[in-house]
């Protein structure tokens, strides 16, 4: 018998009293768990029941008693407390903000990620992309910009992880309730839930919609577990990165395809779409679908009016690391769906491919996002360099540097990874103008900190993580039914007066977890130094197939079981957001060792920095920007050798001197009382280099004024008069293409001489044949600059050469270039296309070099 057809559903919900009605709207909105006062508030509410519920307050709400409630009414304190945090909200809310004063209203931007990272109750994220997404929009909403968010809605989420007894990872997949999360499902006009049908191969499946209210920001996440969907159906929204492509095909054409006709449902139409990562890319097809079959458009029309509206960041150096799907899969499941474009097989798979005719190769959502999108970039400055290297052949006929693929750097939300007691520390020294605006002016404040303060409010968060590790480590050992005598033990594990380092990330090989540990009998002389001793914390998950990364985990568990390590090195089981905070607050080491140049941008070390811990890194990602030689410690300069084992051998041997003979020492040379400044004086630099910079606050301002804007600009120029410029647009580039193969450099005259001197302005003419096609139509630009050893030029600069004043020299350009380098220079002439309204305009062989 089937019972599901016979049973009838309700929901239960707190019964508040109207009295503490305000409990409820804030439990409601996730800006609660940035604002210290309103966590304290749940917290006061039942500080066990508050950590058994993973810090959930509407768990809590849901768990009270009535006679609870009747006492917390009774209760003038926590009245008072309550009332507050409700005016601070409101305040929050209703504040004039940066955007309103920077931005454009007629902006509507959508945020699409495959996970975000906002609290440890909300599981729906695995690592550094999520959390990552879930800073991005705390500061959209701190920021004020007109930003929603877009993801999908795990019914399990990612994995939780527990050790058994050699060390290995194990993983279970705990259902989330829904109905006790932050949670409301979207509703229509008539109060039912808000659903739609999305088009699979063969069958529609039905898609309903949840929002998350993240301050003044909504995020909006799609679920397919419904009973009206099949069983395999209502799997596409079980897991995070579970299962195979096939899974991720379906996963991606809800976020990307489903996501987009999600908002327009509820009437909301972006005009900027923000992809973070390849995997919603297919909005951008959906985008031009949808402007194809209102307004009647080709598809060539459609793609530039949309583009124009489109960023993309990819966070991956590697292109192992980004979804390809191969052709046969793309067939089954988008052939309908292009064909309905008007495109061909071979136009579609051209979208997503590098270079399109060679054998074998894949169809990449990184590059049919950067191919649909007008700004393209990577997380760190290094990573920008890096990723242009590993997408040149989507733009051959531009030298590296001029791809249009820059970057942002990634930061970190303040408020949500600063303890309670730092926050309050910075709050009396440099006021509370840093909550709300990075300004280097303000964090030189930290100067004024005296010495003694900031180390023992630094210091307090190493007990609290100390006091955290013992508790749980002694928990874990309760679960695996470890003897009494162990399980006591765990109350001796490390000590809060002695150097702590924290390595903790996602355990994938290029990380290099146990780095650290290469020389166990040095590292064992370190540890254990009888004066000046030294303790690791280690966290971190690995991929459920990731076996190699498993075997990492594994090594470090049973190392800190060895009598010589038990008490100095522990491994904390199933790191999430709650793990992060308690490291990221009390350690005074970041220890960061991935492969150079593998490691995008990373921001655990980012938030270590704003907590007064200091960073000992790579120069890899973010580092390579934020190191300054007195506010923290590289490894190595950035050397990249052949021989891996050798690389570790070299770095590993790197650490340890550190430690040795600056770090360690460093840490323990105090004054008579007890302070040690030098020390102090690292964590005074550190704060004031890093906490300025490498905050979403800057980076979402960033994302505003380089992206956001000015693909809205763009966007509003190419949509306007009825799309009148965007059909122009493309019709222009295909009677181009059509063209350009007449267009020919006839000569290139410049009076060079064997030797230049600097300063010198050396005269350059250019004779062209354009063909059909007009001169106002072409841009005639020299590519400039120093040869490398190889005769290439490296970086060179585009110098502009303007048409001559003579009417009778058709297709005769001129200008200057300056020398201002010592050294062998070249010079490359650069021809391209030059739109009457939009200027000099980039598109795939449009380009003709001499």
């Amino acid at each position: 018998m089937n019972l599901s057809s016979t049973l009838h559903r309700f929901t239960v919900v707190p019964s508040l009293p109207k009295e503490l009605a305000g409990l409820q709207r804030i439990a409601c909105n996730l800006w609660w768990s940035w604002e210290p006062e309103a966590i304290g508030l749940f917290k006061r509410l039942d500080p066990e029941l508050w950590r058994q519920t993973r810090h959930n307050p509407l768990e809590v709400l849901g768990s009270l008693q009535q006679a609870t409630y009747e006492s917390l009414m009774a209760d003038e304190g926590f009245m008072s407390h309550l009332s507050q945090v409700e005016e601070r909200l409101s305040e929050y809310l209703s504040s004039r903000t940066w955007y309103e004063r920077h931005g454009n209203a007629g902006a509507r931007i959508a945020y699409f990620s495959m996970e975000f990272g906002l609290h440890e109750s909300l599981p729906i994220y695995s690592g550094g992309l999520g959390i990552l997404a879930g800073d991005h929009l705390k500061s959209a909403s701190d920021l004020g910009l007109p930003l929603v968010g877009v993801g999908l809605l795990y019914r399990q989420g990612y994995f939780r992880q527990y050790l058994n007894l050699e060390g290995w990872q194990q993983e279970i997949y705990p259902e989330n309730d829904f109905y006790n999360l932050p949670l409301h499902q979207e509703k229509d006009r008539e109060g039912k839930p808000l659903v739609f049908y999305l088009e699979y191969p063969g069958r529609n499946v039905l898609v309903q919609v949840w929002r998350v209210q993240v301050g003044r920001v909504a995020l909006y996440l799609l679920d397919t577990n419904l009973e009206a969907n099949s069983p395999a159906d209502r799997e596409i929204t079980t897991r995070l990165y579970g299962g195979d492509q096939e899974m991720r095909i379906r996963q991606e054409i809800l976020l990307g395809i489903g996501g987009i006709r999600a908002l327009r449902l509820m009437g909301i139409e972006p005009n900027v779409c923000h992809m973070n990562e390849g995997h919603a890319a297919f909005l951008a097809l959906e985008r031009i679908r949808t402007l194809m079959e209102e307004r009647q458009l080709t598809f060539r029309e459609a793609m530039e009016a949309v583009r124009g509206g489109n960023v993309f960041t990819t966070h991956t150096p590697v292109e192992a690391g980004i979804d390809h799907f191969p052709p046969d899969l793309l067939d089954h499941y988008m052939g309908h769906y292009y064909r309905g474009l008007g495109l061909s097989r071979e136009q579609f798979m051209a979208l997503g491919m590098q270079n399109h005719g060679r054998s074998n190769e894949s169809f990449c959502m990184a590059v049919l996002a950067m191919k649909l999108s007008l700004h393209s970039n990577g997380v760190s400055e290094l990573h920008g360099a890096v990723s242009r290297r590993m997408w040149a052949d989507v733009w051959p006929d531009l030298p590296e540097e001029q791809l249009p693929l820059t970057y942002v750097t990634n930061g970190v939300h303040q408020k949500s990874w600063l303890s309670e007691e730092m926050t309050g520390l910075l709050i009396r020294f440099l006021g509370t103008r840093w909550l709300e605006q990075s300004a280097d002016q303000l964090w030189r404040k930290v100067s004024r900190i005296p010495d003694a303060e900031l180390w023992r409010t630094h210091r307090r968060g190493t007990e609290q993580l100390v006091d955290y590790a013992r508790r749980s480590l002694r928990a874990q050992l309760e679960k695996l039914d470890a003897s009494p005598k162990e399980i006591d033990e765990a109350g001796d594990v490390l000590d809060p007066e002695i150097l702590t380092i924290g390595f903790a990330r996602r355990f994938a090989t290029y990380k290099r977890g146990t780095l650290l540990l290469h020389d166990k009998e040095r590292l064992s002389k370190i540890l254990n130094h009888p004066e000046r001793p030294v303790q690791i914390v280690f966290a971190g998950k690995a991929h459920p197939a990731d076996h190699q990364g498993k075997e990492l985990i594994r090594q470090i568990v049973q190392l800190s079981q060895q009598p010589e390590f038990r008490r100095r090195i522990i491994f904390l089981e199933d790191y999430d957001i709650s793990v992060a905070r308690r490291l990221v607050q009390g350690v005074d080491i970041w220890l960061n060792t991935p492969l150079r140049p593998f490691e995008a941008s990373g921001t655990s070390g980012m938030k270590v920095a704003f907590n007064g811990g200091l960073n000992l890194s790579i120069l890899d990602g973010w580092w390579c920007e934020g190191y300054r030689g007195n506010n923290g410690w590289a490894i190595g300069r950035g050397e990249v050798y052949d021989d891996l084992s050798y690389q570790n051998q070299v770095e590993s041997r790197a650490i340890y001197d550190l430690l040795e003979k600056e770090i360690v020492p460093l840490f323990y040379n105090r004054g008579s009382d007890g302070i040690p400044r030098g020390w102090t004086t690292f964590m005074k630099s550190s704060m004031q280099t890093l906490c300025p910079v490498f905050s979403t606050d800057r980076m979402v301002q960033e994302y505003a004024r380089r992206c956001y804007l000015p693909a809205f600009e763009h966007w509003e120029r190419l949509n306007r008069d009825d799309l009148r410029l965007a059909v122009e647009l493309a019709r222009w580039k295909e009677r181009l293409h059509g063209m350009w193969g007449e267009l020919a450099i006839v000569a290139v005259d410049a009076e060079i001489q064997k030797e230049v001197t600097v300063g010198e302005m050396l005269p350059i003419s250019v004779q062209i044949t354009p063909g059909r096609i007009p001169l106002s139509e072409i841009a005639v630009e020299v590519y400039f600059g120093v040869l490398d050893s190889r005769g290439a030029i490296m970086g060179g600069e585009i110098v502009p050469l303007k048409p001559a004043a003579d009417p009778e020299k058709a297709g005769h350009f001129k200008g200057e270039l300056e020398c201002r380098f010592c050294g062998r220079h070249g010079f490359m002439l650069r021809v391209m296309p030059r739109h009457p309204e939009l200027g000099t305009v980039y598109d795939p062989g449009l380009i003709l070099w001499g």
